[in-house]
């Protein structure tokens, strides 16, 4: 993971990304499969956005639930009719975390951010 990121930031940059992290969750979470889906597909496909939106919310393998996010809303797309202007949106949140990473507030800067090592000397 830090070979992806140079840094983890924290702050108000981390906030931001941590916002971020929320913002493409929540609806994601919320809005559920497409209604066109019956049957074992569509109970599978619950399972696979509930999963993405709680690794999303925790900030865990951000790369991959950003590229799944952004796969599930291009599919909504090209598959729904209606105006597609949230999932277009969505879409985007997803590809710009997997860009921008984490943020500091997140399992994956607990697991794989910079560790400090202090060397005594005598």
């Amino acid at each position: 993971m830090q070979r992806l990121f140079s840094m983890f930031p924290g702050s108000w940059p981390g906030a931001a990304l941590l916002l971020l992290r929320v913002t493409a969750a929540i609806p994601l979470m919320l809005g559920g499969p497409p209604p066109g889906l019956q049957g074992l597909s569509r109970s599978w496909l619950e399972f696979a956005i509930l999963g993405v939106g709680l690794l999303l919310l925790a900030g865990l393998w951000t790369p991959v639930a950003g590229a799944l996010l952004g796969i599930f809303e291009l599919w909504i797309v090209f598959t729904e009719r209606g105006a597609p202007t949230s999932h277009y949106l969505l879409a985007v949140l997803g590809v710009s975390l997997i860009m921008l990473g984490p943020g500091a507030w997140s399992v994956d800067a607990r697991l794989f951010g910079r560790k400090r090592i202090d060397v005594e000397t005598r």
